[in-house]
């Protein structure tokens, strides 16, 4: 028992330390806040870990458990640090409009932009009467709204102030861009949040650019992104919505088969889960995550693809090929066409066996097991 007290103290003096860091984070929070510095800087970040883990190593504690702890530390770090507020990257900028700002994406960036100190106006859908009042002075348009009423949305806009930014944050990007071009003079920027609006924090979260027009005129908005965390990252329309197709459409409708194939099969949900491999049970909870979200949000992604269902017809083709190759009981063309992947998945192989490692066990140790 004395063990297990001298254990207990050392958890209350860990909590206490914990405690301690977030005090100082919330200070960190409010002189980067003051100075317009980004909460998130990677080089920062990888140096102090590899310090981190060289100390922990020469104590005699695994370098991977110190960094475990660090980083889900700096996890609520960098959550914390967004209520102390963002240094206004442009306060000469006049309001900002996001048109669909009471869902659940636009909702979030308004808090964001108040955070930042810009004045926020919000243009739902019943407030369209009033939308000349809203816009008036508008230094921003951002669209944030339903997947099929983005292009008919925008059309909206053809009496923008010329300096105005008109941007969309829609998950395809090639005809929401074109119609932004058509109505809008002014500076124009496509971009996709590769994130959902449950986020913490926009640290270390993607942004995807696509250039419209007049970069060096909504340069300051990117850099507002850029303070609140965010890796902003350039594409052009067609190279992003060719990406998507495997990054979102492919992925979501596999996902939705799959649960469709589960209940068809009545599966017993709780017997897979106790049966299940660490692997396994992360490749059931993305597959349940799908399923306790919008429907219509994601028949929209899928079916907004332009490509898709060519891509969906090649993927049952190779599903197909790989089926009769079992058939054959073709155990050698089984390894064959194994190794053929391997080998264009090349160095990146191992480097997702790293990352999922590390998901894996963070899988493993929230497991509860009566």
């Amino acid at each position: 028992m004395r063990l297990r007290d001298k254990i207990d103290d050392v958890d209350q003096q860990l909590l206490q330390l914990l405690a301690q860091r977030l005090k100082l984070v919330a200070e960190v929070g409010e002189v980067k806040s003051e100075h317009g510095l980004p909460i998130y800087v990677p080089s920062r970040e990888a140096a102090m870990l590899a310090r981190r883990r060289q100390e922990a190593e020469s104590l005699g504690v695994p370098p991977d458990l110190i960094e475990d702890i660090l980083r889900r530390a700096m996890r609520e770090s960098y959550s914390s640090e967004k209520d102390t507020g963002f240094k206004t990257v442009n306060p000469a900028a006049g309001p900002i409009v996001v048109v669909g700002g009471k869902g659940q994406l636009g909702r979030l960036f308004v808090q964001m932009f108040e955070l930042s100190g810009y004045e926020v106006r919000v243009l739902g859908s019943q407030d369209w009467a009033q939308a000349d009042d809203i816009l008036a002075g508008a230094s921003v348009v951002m669209v944030t709204v339903p997947i099929t009423r983005t292009v008919e949305i925008i059309e909206k806009f053809s009496t923008l102030p010329a300096d105005c930014i008109l941007c969309d944050l829609t998950s395809t990007k090639s005809d929401p861009l074109n119609a932004m071009l058509r109505v809008h003079q002014g500076p124009v920027v496509g971009l996709h949040p590769m994130f959902g609006p449950d986020i913490s924090s926009f640290a270390k979260q993607v942004i995807v650019v696509c250039d419209g027009r007049d970069s060096a005129r909504y340069q300051w908005l990117l850099d507002q992104f850029a303070l609140w965390g965010a890796k902003l990252k350039s594409a052009t329309a067609k190279d992003h919505d060719e990406a998507m197709g495997l990054v979102q459409a492919m992925r979501h409708f596999s996902s939705f088969v799959y649960g469709m194939h589960l209940k068809s099969e009545n599966a017993d949900i709780e017997q897979l889960l106790a049966f299940s491999s660490p692997i396994y049970r992360l490749e059931l909870a993305m597959v349940g995550r799908l399923f306790a979200q919008d429907p219509a949000l994601y028949a929209d992604i899928i079916l907004s693809s332009p490509d898709a269902l060519g891509m969906f017809r090649r993927y049952i083709e190779r599903f197909s090929d790989a089926v009769s190759c079992l058939e054959n009981n073709d155990r050698d063309g089984f390894i064959r066409q194994f190794s053929e992947v391997a080998d264009w998945f090349g160095q990146y192989a191992e480097q997702f066996m790293g990352e999922s490692r590390q998901m894996l066990l963070v899988a493993h140790d929230r497991r509860h097991i009566d």
